[in-house]
């Protein structure tokens, strides 16, 4: 039996609460406090202005390795600019190393040998602020007990078309290779995820908003894809100063 731990975590842009004040570090040191293998973040900045025009997928990297080997990490932008404002942002339709930007990020212990990104429309109002194109990230990590896909993702805000954007990643990785954990804010609540998906959840428990959880919008589930592999021991943790709570689980490979 192989362990693998993973968690899910909304970064805010290093934002504390709904205020503007950055604490990165902060955030970055509760997150590698989850002692987990790979890790899967949402609103993260890339060298935008509001952040210092920080590489927040590599200071985040830093801290959970610590004096460790370095992790493999990968940033995925779902837009170009500021996201908020129409008139901040545009859709990215690739990840620039050197474009500031805002996405989502994905980071391992182990090797990666294959990386997969997608990006998804987002809904077509304005409730309360427009929203942004959405993306996925996969990567094939090699464990010592054989490789695992771990997907991460940050849906809209949107429910219904958030729904649409999860049947369209799962359309999409349905050729990756299986065991495949799903890592993310899905922002749609309880066991929708999962009945949608088909896929088994491995964590119950409200996640936002953080100060007092009401509604779970985070999620962890799996795709065993008829290989030996299950989630056990999932929880809610506090990460640093964001408005979601995290999710921890261990996924057991054993066949």
């Amino acid at each position: 039996m192989t362990d693998l731990r993973v968690a899910t975590a909304n970064a805010a842009s290093g934002r504390t609460g709904l205020g503007s004040a950055r604490d990165l570090p902060g955030w970055a040191a509760s997150a590698a406090s989850l002692d987990v293998d790979v890790l899967a973040v949402q609103e993260v900045d890339h060298l935008l202005p509001r952040s210092g025009s920080a590489d927040q997928t590599a200071e985040i990297a830093a801290a959970c390795a610590g004096t460790g080997p370095a992790w493999s990490s990968r940033f995925a932008a779902a837009v170009h600019g500021t996201p908020g404002r129409s008139t901040t942002m545009r859709p990215a339709p690739a990840t620039l190393p050197h474009e500031p930007s805002y996405g989502i990020a994905l980071l391992s212990r182990y090797a990666v040998r294959n990386w997969h990104e997608l990006r998804m429309a987002p809904a077509r109002f304005v409730v309360p602020v427009p929203d942004e194109q959405r993306a996925a990230l996969a990567a094939e990590v090699v464990t010592p007990g054989g490789a695992v896909t771990v997907v991460a993702t940050h849906l809209s805000f949107a429910p219904l078309r958030a729904a649409v954007q999860l049947r369209e990643l799962v359309a999409w990785a349905a050729d990756l290779p299986r065991p495949l954990v799903l890592l993310g804010d899905l922002n749609l609540p309880g066991r929708l995820p999962a009945r949608l998906t088909g896929w088994t959840p491995g964590v119950s428990a409200a996640t936002y908003p953080a100060s007092r959880p009401v509604v779970q919008l985070d999620h962890v589930l799996l795709d065993a894809g008829g290989t030996g592999a299950r989630l056990i021991d999932g929880q809610a943790r506090t990460v640093g100063r964001s408005d979601h709570l995290g999710l921890r689980a261990e996924l057991v490979l054993d066949g």
